[in-house]
């Protein structure tokens, strides 16, 4: 009996298993640990973790970005590179508080407020800690390796004491001040919202449509009419806008409106816009206390659509952004309808406590009466919502605390000018964002989140705290009560001001998140820091949940910038955008040298994921279905310039796909235990004497390796995966299929190469496939590295590329032969007498190799007889060719050409490449032909009896194969083979090709085919 040097595999993996198995191994072999100390002193590779945040267990879109994290992370691990592997979580804003509302059944400011700010913020300390604790699990189990333990919460005081000193600075440059504008609102969670956090919130959705008559008081019977989709501003209005470039006409019932939107009327006078301004009109809420103190009038502005609408803009600049400016310009009056959730104030009447969605019906009721309502229906847009609660959000007067950009925008962009972003448009979107992006709204009118460190004075001086030592140093009381740096303590610390002397407390106000989160690559690397602290970040809310230090600035120069970050697009406005901001300010250059960005996640039939539709995928369920391994190729096989659509289908291609590499190695490991083959990985190299078909895989290998080495380094997972996937066609279709026989007599050097190709193959694809390449390696390499992650990245030469272009050309024959065989209806085991060949000359040395995978007895490389028809590749040469395209196509149509090498073809004054054209050849009669990219080849179909016999003994092999299989006999297991009598003249002729393929020691001719287990003896 065979020695079993190698663990038989079963049919298919069982990945989610394998993977728990393997997680198990790997702790209780510190393999990752193992990793690090081989790395340490290496050359470095900083990368900075974008903080997930810690408010729900991982999900299949937060393993998308986390997989390509640590894709890479390995890959440079295998290079020998140190890295830090430092995780981290975002802890603070709406994010954490929505969630903890949710669970404690609070639905207001004031709900949260009675319910103690105290009890509010160790709740949602302890959501934090729930859900650090799952997204640690999932990282884990999707394989992601990381120094967990030692992970950055951003609500640590550490980093909320970092952010203070880059407010301090911010404040030294005079770039901090309070605006008081009209902002977007979110009225569940009481606060303003940042420009930036606008992004991607839009919605679509149906909001009341309606169309105001506005009286005009010195015009009787005449009136404008205006259109508004948010009638809930209407009590706030105090002016109309108009065009004044723009014709206005007058209808038959006084009514004024912009010509351009009615072209099918008929109007009794026309006016410009311009004669419109400083017309008076009575207000459509008058009666209402505000709005009857106001004189409304008619105003100009430019940006008046003449599109959608009337022409007549109603203006209410406490509702809107832009009515806020005209305000200014105009020196109107500003009317804050609603408080901060977005209920009408007691002076509104009969609209008090009603909030701006439940005003709506009563307002155009009340305007019916009036007989001031032209029309009311709903209006199909998009509006934007929170993008923490999903509310629809409004415009609110409001005093925010703001960065200005003034003198920071062109550093900025500067800055971004160093970065290399993968794909690069996303980098033009860095810099469309900067070159647009207003002043930074850093306040939000919340609870749980980074206190602003402002304490204004009555004296009219605004201090700011840069550091809890200044805190405590110029605090009044308070200190000892002092938790953690956040509400409700931290707003019972008075300080002095340092001009007055004086008290003085806190705003109420926190900051915007992302403060939190830009602040990472200086607080985590202990920027300006002269000594080293021991768990110096796990501080304030953080104390007990890491073991980080606070490094030194030594440290900082060592890491800083990152040499990679990698987010989904939407964060070039979030996190890119924030890290980029704040280090700017700092250190006047960028915090990261590339950046990896990627489109967004959607369900297999390309619509978004929610769990009404019932078409999310939860984590947990795709490492149950498919693995680990299967989600992480179909995240590294996408594009990042395009959407991935997830879901199960892909995954089982994906599994599929694995299956071959598999087959392969469970091919191997069969016919290595049958001939006791035991390679060693001090001799990696391919042994023996090597035939041209082993050569040719060995540099095949070293391609392979080289063009995954181009696809990591240029930070694009999706090109190792074709790699592979090309790789993995030539391996297991060509050379595996095409060397049967040689493993079947045991040759060494097949298997030699094999292995080689194997072990390779599993280096390289490691980082993508951590689990199943782990399991697969244990097997193979028996005497080498105990883990494929401790196994260093391959060191090859560079390929033979001739000899892979031969190859190649080889290749596109075979599959030129093989679509001739079916146009002429020709089974593959039909062996045929010739196969002329035209236009692959780098195949010509290979001529044995393609007779015997065509099943010819001849090659001949020569010009190929046949008629030739040449059409245009529309897609590809209209674009091109422009309006020469029609003289070109009349001319391939006449026949007026001239072929060139290479399959290019010159026309009309044109020369054109292969892809550009659409050969198509027809043979003479008796030959079959097939042509594409150049190459034409032309098969014989004519059968003689000898032929004819061949192929009915490549039939009968065919034949006895399955019968083997079907009578569950064993690869090496000899037979006795009965044939019928009609098979004799086949035995006779070929009966030892026979014998030797079914391996048979006997074959009787006579009787049902059958076989029977030949005797031991």
């Amino acid at each position: 009996m065979a020695e079993t040097i190698f663990q038989p595999l079963p049919d298919k993996p069982d990945h989610p298993a394998l993977e728990v198995e393997v997680l198990d191994w790997w702790e209780a072999q510190g393999t990752f640990e193992a990793l690090r100390d081989r790395n340490r002193g290496g050359p470095r590779f900083s990368f900075f973790d974008g903080p997930v945040t810690a408010n729900k267990p991982l999900a299949v879109h937060t393993a998308w970005g986390r997989t390509l994290k640590d894709v890479f992370q390995r890959y440079k691990a295998l290079r020998g590179f140190d890295q830090r592997y430092q995780n981290g979580f975002d802890c603070q804003g709406l994010w954490i508080e929505v969630g903890v509302e949710h669970e404690l059944g609070l639905n207001s400011k004031r709900e949260i407020e009675e319910y103690g700010l105290e009890n509010f913020a160790r709740r949602c300390r302890e959501a934090v800690v729930r859900s650090a604790d799952d997204l640690w699990r999932g990282s884990k189990r999707l394989g992601m390796w990381m120094d967990w333990g030692n992970d950055y919460f951003t609500f640590s005081d550490t980093n909320i004491e970092y952010v203070w000193r880059m407010l301090k600075v911010v404040h030294e440059r005079d770039w901090l001040y309070l605006g008081h504008r009209s902002t977007e609102w979110c009225p569940r969670c009481g606060t303003s919202i940042s420009q930036h956090e606008l992004i991607g919130s839009y919605v679509d959705r149906a909001d009341p449509s309606l169309y105001v008559r506005l009286p005009l008081l010195d015009r009787p019977t005449e009136s404008l009419v205006i259109w508004t989709t948010t009638p809930w501003t209407l009590p706030a209005n105090v002016a109309a806008a108009v065009n004044p470039e723009a014709q206005y006409g007058r209808r038959a019932n006084g009514e004024w409106v912009g010509t351009a939107l009615y072209p099918g009327e008929t109007f009794e006078e026309t006016r410009p816009g311009s004669e419109l301004v400083g017309w008076r009109y009575r207000g459509p809420f008058d009666d209402l206390g505000p709005g009857g103190g106001v004189e409304h009038r008619v105003i100009p502005w430019d940006d008046v659509s003449m599109e959608e609408g009337t022409g007549v803009v109603h203006i209410a600049p406490g509702c809107g952004g832009e009515d806020f400016e005209l305000a200014g310009v105009n020196e109107l009056p500003v009317l804050t309808p609603v408080d901060e959730s977005g209920r009408f104030y007691d002076e509104y009447g009969w609209l008090h406590g009603l909030s701006t969605a439940e005003a709506a019906e009563q307002i155009i009721g009340n305007l019916e009466e009036k007989g001031v309502l032209v029309e009311a229906g709903l209006h199909e847009h998009r509006y934007p919502e929170c993008w923490r609660c999903h509310t629809p959000l409004i415009f609110r007067i409001a005093d925010d605390w703001f960065i200005s950009v003034r003198d920071l925008r062109q550093q900025m962009l500067d800055a971004n000018a160093t970065v290399t972003w993968t794909p690069e448009y996303m980098g033009k979107r860095m810099d469309d964002w900067l070159h647009n992006m207003g002043d930074w709204n850093i306040s939000r009118r919340r609870y749980y989140g980074l206190p602003l460190p402002f304490y204004p004075c009555a004296c009219g001086h605004l201090n700011v705290i840069g550091s809890r030592a200044e805190l405590e140093e110029r605090a009044l009381g308070g200190l000892e009560q002092l938790e953690e740096l956040r509400r409700p303590w931290i707003d019972r610390v008075q300080v002095a001001c340092e001009k007055c002397g004086e008290p003085v407390t806190r705003v109420a106000e926190v900051g915007d998140v992302w403060l939190d989160a830009g602040i990472v690559p200086f607080s985590t690397l202990g920027w300006h820091n002269d000594t080293w602290v021991e768990q110096g970040y796990a501080t304030g809310a953080a104390r007990g949940l890491t073991t980080a230090d606070l490094p030194d600035q030594a440290y900082w120069e060592k890491w800083f910038p990152a040499d990679w970050v990698s987010e989904m697009r939407e964060q070039i406005r979030l996190w890119f955008y924030s890290q980029l901001f704040m280090s700017v300010v700092l250190e006047g250059r960028a915090p990261f040298r590339n950046v990896l960005g990627y489109e967004k996640m959607l369900d297999e039939n390309g619509r978004e994921m929610h769990g009404s539709w019932g078409n999310t995928i939860t984590a947990d369920d795709a490492f149950a279905r498919m693995g680990a391994d299967v989600m992480r190729w179909q995240y590294c096989a996408q594009p990042p310039d395009r959407n991935l659509l997830f879901g199960f289908r892909a995954a089982d291609q994906i599994k599929r796909e694995l299956l071959t590499l598999w087959n392969s190695v469970s091919f191997f490991v069969l016919y290595a235990n049958i001939d006791g083959y035991r390679p060693s990985w001090s001799s990696l190299e391919p042994g023996g004497e090597l035939r041209p078909l082993d050569r040719w895989l060995v540099e095949r290998t070293h391609a392979f390796v080289a063009d995954a080495e181009r696809g990591y380094e240029s930070w694009l997972a999706v090109d190792v995966i074709r790699d592979f996937q090309a790789y993995l066609d030539d391996l297991s279709n060509w050379y595996i299929r095409r060397s049967r026989s040689r493993f079947w007599d045991g040759d060494e050097a097949a298997l030699s190469t094999l292995w080689y190709a194997l072990v390779q193959t599993l280096r390289v694809l490691a980082p993508v496939l951590p689990f199943l390449t782990e399991h697969l390696w244990r097997n193979l390499v028996q005497d080498g590295p105990a883990s494929v992650h401790l196994a260093p990245w391959p060191e090859t030469p560079e390929p033979d590329r001739a000899l892979l272009s031969e190859v190649e050309d080889v290749r596109r024959v075979v599959t030129l032969a093989h679509q001739a065989r079916a146009t002429a209806g020709l089974k593959l085991r039909q062996p045929l007498r010739r196969l002329v060949v035209e236009g692959a000359g780098g195949a010509a040395a290979h001529a044995d190799e393609i007779a015997d995978e065509v099943r010819v007895k001849e090659v001949v490389f020569g010009r190929v007889d046949a008629d030739l028809r040449v059409k245009p590749n529309l897609p590809v040469l209209g674009p091109k060719l422009g309006k020469d395209l029609r003289a070109v196509q009349e001319a391939l149509a006449r026949g007026d050409f001239e072929e060139l090498e290479g399959g290019r073809f010159r026309v009309a004054g044109h020369e054109l490449e292969p892809d550009e054209v659409i050969v198509e050849r027809s043979g003479r009669e008796g030959w079959a032909v097939a042509a594409a990219d150049g190459v034409t080849v032309a098969l014989d179909t004519a059968l003689d009896d000898a032929l004819l016999v061949e192929g009915r003994a490549y039939d009968l092999i065919r034949a006895v194969n399955t019968l083997r299989k079907d009578e569950g006999l064993e690869v090496t297991d000899r037979i006795v083979l009965t044939v019928p009598a009609s098979e004799a003249d086949v035995v006779a002729a070929h009966g030892d090709r026979i014998a030797h393929e079914v391996l048979a020691v006997e074959i009787v001719v006579g009787g049902e085919l059958s076989v029977v287990k030949a005797s031991s003896s």
